[in-house]
């Protein structure tokens, strides 16, 4: 890359300083303005002069941006709490800090410092830091300068051989990692980047975690899951475990659970063999569980893995989502626990969220496509089409009507939904 296209490619400090300060919604895109079409791979389909056969490639695209910079998959990405910025993360060893409202996304930052994929981090709930984990093991923590126009090395740990997920408490300056080595260690950021908490009752991969009773500042309680069927809650300042969930209280099943959502007093896990457990957060105590589909209608014991989860925010819509690899979304009501709705897509579903404050699901597949629905009826309201391979992770801004994708092909896509 010549200079004046490295230039070209980062934002100046101007431009910096209008992205900090703007803070409501972007420039509206008109009907009747040219939006490039996005080729995701840049390869240009020419026609074959040999008469030999080519590869075609569905270029069909209804997003309104793009970001290609990555030059391998995008594995992770995730918003800032208040400005239009993204971390992406991928397998060029690289993150990116870019812009999200201006036409041309533009790169606010690179957060160096990884030698291996980065696949997951987030921001402190004030944005004044951004915490990005590879899977060589390595957490590197950057700081903002100059109300966002700059960003540069804080700290870094390297406590595990491979992170499998990161947390950032929403309301405190802290944030929590798994490892592949089944163990879970929490770090404050202020005043000072330490240490406050390790824990190693796992006995396999720690899949994930989350910070729970979040509004009470004083506490810092964590709950983590892992493949060998174990469920803990941990008290990060006393380094005890408030409870533990093995595998042997679920009734003679042998689940390996992989992801955890929380909601008010209560979680749910979900596992790789279609099970869902629900638990009360305060006390561990096991509230129902359930298989979210029926075994027998699959041939591929692989299609029952759940992989996403998410609760509806609405106090007067008591429903919770689960996408599995089968291509399966189903809705249940969390009053009775039965599904109340089932909706089929091409592939395996990697994520799902619902639009806090709504009844409205945001659905991503390895198919690489990106679905809206109201969850009261099952009604599409929007498919987000351009990646011409899977969709890994999304992130949404803008009250959830915007949304940037982590491709595998490479590239990051913007959508208005």
């Amino acid at each position: 890359m010549s200079q004046q296209e490295e230039k070209d490619q980062y934002i100046d400090p101007n431009e910096v300083q209008e992205v900090v300060e703007e803070t409501g919604d972007a420039e509206p895109i008109e009907e009747d303005d040219e939006v490039d079409e996005v080729n995701p791979d840049g390869m240009e389909q020419d026609d074959d002069d040999d008469g030999e056969d080519t590869i075609e490639i569905d270029m069909s695209n209804n997003s309104s941006g793009y970001f290609d910079t990555h030059t391998d998959s995008v594995f992770t990405v995730f918003s800032h709490p208040t400005l239009p910025l993204v971390v992406s993360g991928g397998a060029d060893n690289t993150a990116y800090l870019w812009t999200t409202h201006t036409q041309e996304p533009k790169i606010v930052a690179e957060l160096k410092g990884h030698g291996e994929s980065v696949i997951a981090g987030g921001f402190t709930g004030d944005g004044a830091y951004v915490i990005t984990g590879d899977m060589a093991g390595k957490v590197n923590v950057y700081k903002s300068f100059k109300r966002g126009q700059k960003w540069e090395p804080y700290g870094s740990v390297e406590q595990v051989e491979e992170v499998t997920w990161i947390k950032v408490h929403p309301k405190q300056p802290f944030f929590a990692f798994g490892g592949a080595d089944g163990s879970v260690w929490c770090y404050q950021i202020e005043p000072s980047l330490e240490q406050v908490f390790s824990g190693f009752s796992h006995q396999a991969d720690c899949t994930n975690g989350e910070f729970v009773n979040v509004d009470d500042l004083d506490s810092l309680d964590l709950v983590s899951v892992s493949e060998d069927g174990s469920i803990i809650s941990w008290n990060c300042y006393t380094g005890q475990a408030n409870y533990k969930i093995a595998q042997e209280q679920f009734k003679g099943q042998t689940p390996a659970w992989v992801n955890i959502a929380v909601h008010e007093t209560a979680f749910a896990v979900t596992s790789r063999d279609a099970q869902v457990a629900v638990l009360n957060v305060q006390t561990g105590s096991i509230i129902t569980v359930f298989k979210a589909v029926d075994m027998n209608s699959f041939n591929d014991e692989l299609d029952a893995s759940i992989e996403a989860i998410s609760w509806c925010s609405l106090s007067n819509l008591s429903l919770m989502a689960v996408g599995l690899v089968s291509g399966d979304v189903v809705i249940f009501d969390t009053n009775t626990w039965r599904p109340r709705r089932n909706i089929k897509v091409g592939d395996a579903v990697t994520k799902l969220f619902f639009i806090p404050q709504t009844p409205y699901l945001v659905g991503a597949t390895i198919e690489g496509k990106i679905y809206k629905w109201d969850a009261r009826t099952g009604e599409e309201l929007f498919v987000g089409v351009g990646h011409h391979m899977g969709v890994l992770d999304f992130a949404v801004q803008e009250g959830g009507n915007r949304l940037i994708t982590a491709g595998d092909e490479g590239v990051s896509l913007i959508f208005n939904i």
